[in-house]
């Protein structure tokens, strides 16, 4: 059984916010919860005892459902001052290289929904640049014309792109663990691995549903 949890809306990224110019994310694999949460709180610890620059706006720090994956997910208006600042902090775990995205586009559903608990990233290897923005497209154009019953409990799709062309993710934000789960045996999921495993040069690499953990900054 998922375990559903509630937050405070406060603590809560705002993944659209229009002066986050680049998002910077790594992720790890971890034996387990326990192991997950003392890493995070490690990298977070870090974080917060650093002078952070102000173009840094906020970073986040999650926990995969499944105890196997620690995700931080880094938002500032210029791209330049991330990797300086991560790789000056004192803790190893902290200073992994992260993989650079701008944010595409995002998909608002339910807006009045409440406040997300759960966050699912669904990830593709794509072909270079025309491949991430045609998959972005023609997913978000999907979700755009579903009935609302098809996604009841799902908020926000946000889409971005790696800069080197080779990655996409889309950050879904959802009212709870439950709605994602009865969301998976929907026509609008099946229609979108549908035209995900179609289209050439695109690669659905799967998805994993997360938890907030931790939060620094705005």
């Amino acid at each position: 059984m998922t375990e559903s949890t509630t937050r405070s809306p406060s603590a809560m990224p705002d993944l659209a916010r229009p002066d986050a110019h680049a998002v910077f994310m790594t992720y790890r694999y971890v034996a387990d919860a326990d192991q997950g949460r003392a890493l995070l709180d490690e990298i977070a610890d870090a974080w917060e005892k650093a002078e952070r620059p102000k173009e840094i706006l906020a970073f986040f720090c999650y926990l995969s459902t499944d105890g196997t994956t620690v995700m931080t997910y880094a938002q500032c208006t210029d791209s330049a001052v991330y990797r300086p600042f991560a790789g000056g902090l004192p803790a190893a775990s902290a200073r992994v290289e992260p993989i650079e995205f701008r944010l595409h586009r995002s998909v608002v559903l339910s807006p009045t929904a409440g406040p997300p608990n759960a966050l699912v990233t669904a990830l593709f290897d794509v072909d270079g640049a025309e491949r991430q923005q045609r998959i972005v497209a023609s997913v978000a154009e999907n979700l755009e014309r579903a009935p609302a019953d098809e996604y009841t409990g799902l908020i926000a799709s946000h889409f971005h792109l790696s800069v080197d062309g080779t990655r996409v993710i889309n950050f879904a934000e959802w009212t709870s663990d439950e709605a994602h789960v009865v969301f998976l045996d929907g026509a609008t999921r099946h229609s979108s691995l549908r035209i995900t495993n179609d289209m050439p040069g695109v690669r659905p690499i799967g998805y994993r549903r997360y938890h907030l953990h931790r939060s620094i900054g705005s």
